[in-house]
Parts: C-alpha cells; structure tokens; sequence
C-alpha cells in the first residue's frame, strides 16, 4: 500500500470508491439512474479543479482503494462550479428518474457550500476508502497528506461535513484533531482544524 498524488487514470476509480461508500460509509450502488451521479457531486469535480490537491491509497498495483480530495478555498470552488462544473454535467441530472432528484437538487445548489460561520476555515475535505481498507491507519495517512498540501499552499485551517448521526466518522476526526464547528444546519455537524502536521 502506498499514499501516492491523484493521477487522470484514477478517475473510475474515484467513480467507484465514491459510490461504494456513499451511504453513510456503505454501498450504494443503484440507488440512482447512474453509480456515477454521486461521484460527479462529491468527488470528481475536486479532482477536475484541483487536483493537486488529491491524493490516492494506492493497493500496491496502482489500482486506488481510498482518496483525499478538496479544495483549498470553499468560495472560489463554488464559483468555479456555478460557472463550470454544473454546466458541463447537469445534462446527466436531468434523467426524470425521481431518485435522482435529490442529488440533481444538491449539484444545482453550490452556494450551500458557504457558511458564515466557516470563513476563518475557507478548505474542505472529503475522503472514503473501501471498507476492506479501512481500519488500517490509511485514513491518518490520507489526511497527512492533505493536510501538508495545504498547509504548503499557505492555507490556514480546513473543515468538513458529516451526517450527524455517522458517530464512528466523528470519533475518527476527533483523533486527528478536529474540533465541533458551530454550523446549524438539519442533519449535519460540521468539524475543522489547522493545517499544521498530524
């Protein structure tokens, strides 16, 4: 196993991984018209933007089985993805399928990425690996590395979001230094840190 930068090639796999874990860290491979919807909203327009900032858990055949993605600057990546991103891929939405609604709303809606109270933490994050790579002490890896790109970048502080209830994830980033940030938003928690080494 190796931490290794995003390359192109990784992209179905970005697809896959993100999908696998998408419900609440589960499989949730059919729930939509398309297994690549998810991915289109919650990984790969990070790695499309910034890829510099992503990094793969490599199984040792460069085959990827985990990620770290984000943006260093949640403001300007929403510009960027009212402006670039939505356009390029809201044809693949507008299915009629009605599970795809939900997802469709979430890629239509970027602004909901700005909260007043995240300013002082302008990054973030998402990462997943596949269960059976998980438990490893990876997920620490993967932060180290996205925490050290940022930090290289002159970025000061980044936060995340969760389902409230994800209670494993919460502990999880607690261990890595993440505090509780006061976001009030249904069925979320959001959590931040500084950029300095884990």
């Amino acid at each position: 196993m190796m931490i290794r930068s995003y390359r192109p090639g990784d992209l179905d796999a970005i697809y896959d991984i993100c999908v696998r874990t998408a419900a609440s860290g589960g499989d949730a491979r059919g729930r939509h018209s398309s297994d690549r919807l998810l991915g289109d909203v919650w990984a790969v327009p990070y790695v499309t933007k910034e890829p510099e900032h992503a990094h793969v858990l490599d199984d040792g055949t460069g085959t990827a089985v985990g990620y770290i993605l984000g943006t260093a600057d949640t403001t300007d990546f929403v510009r960027w993805s009212r402006a670039e991103w939505v356009p390029a891929v809201e044809a693949r939405f507008a299915t009629g399928d009605p599970r795809d609604e939900s997802l469709a709303a979430v890629l239509h809606s970027p602004e909901k990425m700005i909260h007043a109270e995240l300013a002082d933490h302008p990054a973030h994050l998402h990462i997943d690996l596949l269960p059976e790579w998980q438990g490893r002490g990876q997920g620490r890896a993967l932060m180290a590395a996205f925490l050290n790109g940022l930090r290289a970048a002159g970025v000061p502080r980044v936060h995340l979001g969760m389902a409230a209830d994800n209670h494993g994830a919460h502990a999880f980033y607690q261990r890595l230094g993440f505090h509780d940030l006061p976001v009030e938003v249904t069925g979320a928690r959001f959590m931040g840190r500084d950029t300095s080494p884990l």
